[in-house]
């Protein structure tokens, strides 16, 4: 009956070190996967911030080429409101140089008749 116990336990124990064996296999593949899972998630977050500090880059970059392009604006907004001016004192002055003209015309119209009047009388006293 001994032999008896003896065999049972050993048969016993023989299914227990079989169950462990296999757990302790499927804890291994477990634990494999969730390390091969974790090292595609570290690799995924390492391209994100890569792809992240890139884009951080870039936007510094566009935003110094706006601000280039800003001052470049009120630059080119600064040189056009002067062009303006010089171009309305420049109409001013040209509509005034046009108006001195008109009454010097009529000026010498006036004195080219005179002149002529004072030739015909010159002309018919003779």
């Amino acid at each position: 009956m001994e032999e008896n116990i003896k065999g049972r336990a050993i048969i016993i124990l023989a299914i227990l070190t079989l169950l462990l064996f296999i757990l302790n296999i499927g804890s291994c593949a477990s634990s494999f996967s969730q390390g091969s899972a974790r090292r595609k998630e570290m690799a995924q977050r390492m391209d994100l911030e890569e792809k992240f500090g890139k884009l951080n880059q870039e936007k510094a970059a566009v935003i110094d080429k706006l601000k280039v392009k800003d001052k470049e604006l009120d630059d080119e907004k600064t040189a056009h409101m002067v062009s303006k001016k010089a171009l309305l004192q420049e109409q001013m002055i040209s509509q005034s140089l046009k108006d001195d003209l008109q009454k010097l015309t009529k000026v010498k119209e006036s004195l080219e008749a005179q002149l002529n009047q004072v030739l015909s009388g010159k002309k018919a006293k003779k």
